[in-house]
């Protein structure tokens, strides 16, 4: 005869916290200009959606300053980061606010001006096409429309709550 167990009280989301930090991610600045003011976020949560067509995809919380404007259409960059460039991502993961974020680096501007990082491995821009809300987050599906590219790879990545480097083998 089977005996049945009650299963423990989990609280999911704390375990979801708990797994998602095991996952390593390149850190990324997303970035776009609405109505003339420039926002930008310190951001793991983007990823490569399809090439055909190419298209990425970008998740924020709503209570982000970003997502305001993103959820009016605005176009926007993901801004990959390289290891020299963390104290970008912690101006733009809240250390500062607004456009004191764009004090740090050389920001140029892409299509329908939105903001490029110079320096960084790969910016991408992407026409703002489709946005979901779930959740907490507006997710947000663009088409990719220009691509910079700059030095070696040498990635920012985000594990476990601090940062590191992977260099390929």
């Amino acid at each position: 005869m089977g005996s049945s167990m009650t299963p423990p009280t989990v609280d999911l989301a704390e375990q979801a916290k708990l797994a998602l930090r095991r996952m390593a991610k390149s850190v990324n600045v997303i970035t776009c200009m609405h109505e003339g003011v420039r926002y930008a976020m310190a951001a793991t949560a983007a990823d490569a959606l399809s090439m055909d067509p190419p298209s990425m995809i970008v998740s924020v919380n709503r209570s982000a300053s970003l997502h305001a404007p993103l959820s009016a259409g605005a176009n926007f960059c993901i801004n990959v980061l390289s290891r020299q460039q963390e104290e970008i991502s912690r101006a733009c993961g809240g250390k500062l606010k607004g456009e004191e974020r764009f004090a740090l680096g050389e920001w140029l501007e892409g299509v329908d001006g939105v903001p490029v990082l110079a320096n960084s491995q790969a910016s991408i821009v992407c026409k703002n096409e489709v946005s979901v809300s779930y959740g907490t987050h507006g997710i947000f599906i663009g088409k990719v429309l220009q691509i910079f590219q700059h030095g070696e790879v040498d990635p920012l990545v985000y594990i476990d709550g601090r940062y590191t480097t992977t260099l390929p083998a």
